[in-house]
């Protein structure tokens, strides 16, 4: 459903942010990004959107994004911000669902059956009309995955979903990651969360792609971990 066929992507100053990057998910696949901090896991969920200028093809479901695709594009792919405030910017849990589908055209009453089912699969009923700034991170960031459910992507990105999550609200959201079904692309530097949510893993170094393969070859491998600035998870390292 993505593929990147050597692609490099750029910020204003013409510098590569992305060198080469060459890689296939396929339909149902949950791939884990993981690197130190500026290895490009961000920029290439903001680069499959289409919001950083590049060279290569990348494609989702054979459609090669460009300035004119990018509407058919943007209706596939849904992205979870690591921020919850930046995405949450209506009133209520129930006004930020309804905003996208209802700007998409959708009658109100679909809109209204697509909130109350993704409510209940995600057993969220009883924040339908809360406040989001009475939420708590926990649930902000529950609510924010609701929003993108309600739009009925095909492929989910997630920017460090368990990010200043307490214990509790991090296995609530890892469970629910676990629980959908769609193709989903997850950044995090939650090695641990990684390996819960994640069969494959991409490791990232400076905008290059360093190793792909399973998570247990990787996130196990200490040597490649430390030399390109992490550490084994918690699970592996010793006491």
């Amino acid at each position: 459903m993505i593929r990147f066929e050597n692609v490099t992507a750029f910020y204003e100053n013409d510098k590569p942010v992305l060198n080469g990057v060459s890689f296939t998910e396929e339909k149902g696949e949950t791939i884990g990004l993981i690197g130190a901090n500026g290895a490009g896991k961000t920029t290439l969920m903001r680069t499959l959107l289409g919001l950083l200028p590049h060279e290569g093809l990348i494609t989702v479901d054979d459609i090669p994004v460009s300035e004119k695709t990018l509407p058919e594009i943007r209706r596939k792919l849904g992205f979870v911000l690591q921020n919850s405030d930046n995405q949450m910017f209506m009133p209520t849990v129930y006004e930020d669902m309804i905003f996208g589908p209802l700007n998409y055209g959708l009658d109100r009453e679909e809109v209204d059956a697509r909130v109350d089912d993704v409510l209940t699969q995600l057993n969220l009923t009883e924040l339908k009309h809360c406040y989001n700034h009475k939420l708590s991170g926990g649930e902000k960031r529950m609510a924010a995955i609701a929003t993108i459910l309600v739009m009925k992507p095909e492929i989910i990105l997630m920017d460090e979903p368990t990010s200043a999550l307490d214990p509790k609200n991090r296995r609530l959201v890892i469970n629910t990651i676990n629980e959908m079904p769609e193709t989903k692309l997850i950044s995090s530097h939650d090695l641990d969360m990684i390996w819960d949510t994640c069969d494959r893993v991409i490791l990232l170094n400076r905008g290059t792609i360093v190793a792909d393969g399973s998570a247990k070859d990787i996130l196990q491998n200490k040597e490649l971990l430390e030399d390109n600035r992490m550490e084994l998870p918690l699970r592996f390292s010793n006491p």
